[in-house]
C-alpha cells in the first residue's frame, strides 16, 4: 500500500476552478495507477478520473465532459486533478486512490482498491 494525502479543496463559485493534489509516500509511486473518486452527501462514491503508471493513458467519467484533467509527476510522487467550469453538482468529498493494476477499469473495480486518501472537500456554490 501507499499512503495518500489530498489537498486543494475548498469553496468556489460555479464556473470557477480548483486544482486538487494528492501526495503519495513510498518509492513505488510510479508502479501505481492513480485515480480520483468523489462522494456527495447521501450518494455512493463514484469514479472521476484515472491515469496510468507513466501518465500516458487517462480515463474519465462521462460527467467530466472535458472539464477536468488528471495528471501526475512521478518525480514528485504527486497526482493532480485540475477542475474547470465547476458546477454545484460537483460538490463532494474527493478521494485519491492508488491501484497497482491497470488504470483502465479503475472505476469499475473501485471497491477493491486498497489505498485511499482521507479526502478533501470541494464545495461549489451557485
Amino acid at each position: 500500500q501507499v499512503q495518500l494525502v489530498e489537498s486543494g479543496g475548498g469553496l468556489v463559485q460555479a464556473g470557477g476552478s480548483l486544482r486538487l493534489s494528492c501526495a503519495a509516500s513510498g518509492r513505488t509511486f510510479s508502479s501505481y495507477a492513480m485515480g480520483w473518486f468523489r462522494q456527495a452527501p447521501g450518494k455512493e462514491r463514484e469514479f472521476v478520473a484515472a491515469i496510468s503508471w507513466r501518465g500516458g493513458s487517462t480515463y474519465y467519467a462521462d460527467f467530466v465532459q472535458g472539464r477536468f484533467t488528471i495528471s501526475r509527476v512521478n518525480t514528485k510522487n504527486t497526482v493532480y486533478l485540475q477542475m474547470n467550469s465547476l458546477k454545484p453538482e460537483d460538490t463532494a468529498v474527493y478521494y485519491c486512490a492508488a491501484d497497482p493494476r491497470s488504470a483502465q477499469g479503475m472505476g469499475v473495480r473501485g471497491k477493491t482498491i486498497d489505498s485511499w486518501g482521507q479526502g478533501t472537500q470541494v464545495t461549489v456554490s451557485s
